[in-house]
């Protein structure tokens, strides 16, 4: 593996670090001003519009997808340090640029999955920022780390489907411009094949029978980013057959093509995050004093610090190994390291952003600095996209495969 960025990433670097520092960080009060005085806190800032307008004309636009015809055509190994810059400001930036699950995952399934007529009524809006979309998977009524929990019913009636279940942390359903769900249930709940049950179906959101009944909260934070985290209600909700994506049956199946890539998509970002707690940390060492001298110079503040760097580096080398993998190997001969950024990454970003909030005092937990919100946001991925817990069993399992 070359670890030297080639000269269209560092093209590309060079031109998001610029669009960054003149444009997203200046945006970020800016969207809180403007969030207050909207009539939904769900409505979007106009400063958001405005960036996103920015962004496309800089060509700093859907850099997420590989495939040339949808996307910048990059790699996951030059997207890889993209993502991280985006994740130093992950409530704009990755809106901005067309890049902010749950649109980039939904985007890739109707990209690899979809029809013509889906990709020319949902794939081509989604590209130009027109809507945003959700995907409903999680449960509140079942264990939804085991997606062969799911409960919620896609029944074939002639030449619709008849949903009927119960979603909740539906993240961007809050979103007023979230136009369509992809909503994940069983087609066969007596399937003998647990893993063939399941299938997904594309839900317009006026759709009869659809009910977003309130938003979630994660950590007490309404998160604006994705668009909300809501509970969702589908009673007998109605949808053509063609509105299937894939094939039936082929739901889990899916599910794991869109995880692979979002994983390594949130672990990318998170080492953004880490590299802001880092950059608040010395700022406010090297200007804060505490009993005759500077916090710099207090041996315990420098060990977090240098603990943080020797992390994110780590991390870093791990995730760029896990990036190189999925494109020469494919997502399935990057199992393993998939799971291994999944549960490294989060665990360490969480520690190195408490020890932030640490370092800020009363100033870390408050509105006025953003680390209490990114840690809610890191911590949450903890859960998000399979727990740890379940990456390590599965992890474990294949480890001991060896020796068995």
């Amino acid at each position: 593996m070359d670890f030297a960025f080639d000269a269209r990433t560092e093209e590309l670097r060079d031109r998001l670090l610029a669009f960054m520092d003149e444009y997203v960080y200046p945006a970020e009060a800016v969207a809180e001003e403007q969030r207050a005085r909207l009539a939904s806190p769900w409505d979007t800032p106009a400063v958001v519009e405005e960036l996103k307008a920015e962004a496309r004309r800089q060509g700093l636009w859907n850099l997420f997808l590989p495939d040339a015809g949808y996307g910048a055509g990059l790699t996951n190994l030059q997207y890889a340090p993209l993502a991280e810059i985006t994740g130093r400001s992950p409530h704009l930036a990755p809106t901005a640029t067309n890049c902010a699950a749950p649109d980039t995952g939904n985007m890739e399934v109707l990209a690899q999955f979809g029809t013509e007529e889906q990709k020319k009524q949902w794939l081509e809006p989604l590209l130009a920022g027109e809507i945003r979309s959700a995907f409903a998977m999680t449960e509140p009524e079942v264990a939804s780390s085991d997606a062969t929990n799911i409960t919620t019913h896609i029944e074939r009636d002639g030449d619709e489907y008849v949903i009927t279940g119960r979603k909740w942390y539906i993240s961007g359903a809050m979103n007023p411009d979230c136009a369509i769900f992809i909503v994940m249930g069983k087609t066969d709940p007596d399937g003998a094949d647990i893993r063939r049950q399941q299938s997904m179906v594309l839900v317009p959101r006026d759709t009869p029978g659809v009910t977003v009944k309130r938003a979630m909260r994660v950590f007490g934070y309404e998160d604006h980013s994705h668009g909300g985290h809501a509970e969702v209600v589908f009673d007998h909700a109605r949808v053509p057959v063609s509105n299937l994506v894939g094939e039936e049956g082929g739901g889990f199946a899916i599910a794991q093509a869109r995880l692979g890539p979002g994983r390594i998509h949130h672990c990318m970002r998170l080492i953004g995050m880490a590299e802001r707690a880092i950059e608040l940390m010395c700022r406010r060492a090297v200007t804060r004093t505490a009993f005759g001298k500077a916090l710099a110079q207090q041996g315990v503040v420098q060990n977090w610090i240098a603990d943080a760097r020797v992390t994110v580096e780590q991390l870093r080398l791990l995730v760029l190994k896990t990036a190189w993998l999925m494109d020469t190997v494919g997502n399935k001969g990057a199992h393993t390291e998939i799971q291994a950024i999944k549960i490294a990454t989060p665990r360490a970003v969480v520690g190195i952003l408490d020890r932030a909030i640490q370092l800020h005092g009363a100033g870390g937990v408050s509105q006025d600095f953003p680390l209490a919100e990114l840690y809610a946001s890191a911590r949450t991925l903890m859960l998000a996209d399979g727990p740890d817990e379940v990456h390590q069993r599965s992890l474990a399992r294949r480890e001991l495969k060896k020796y068995l």
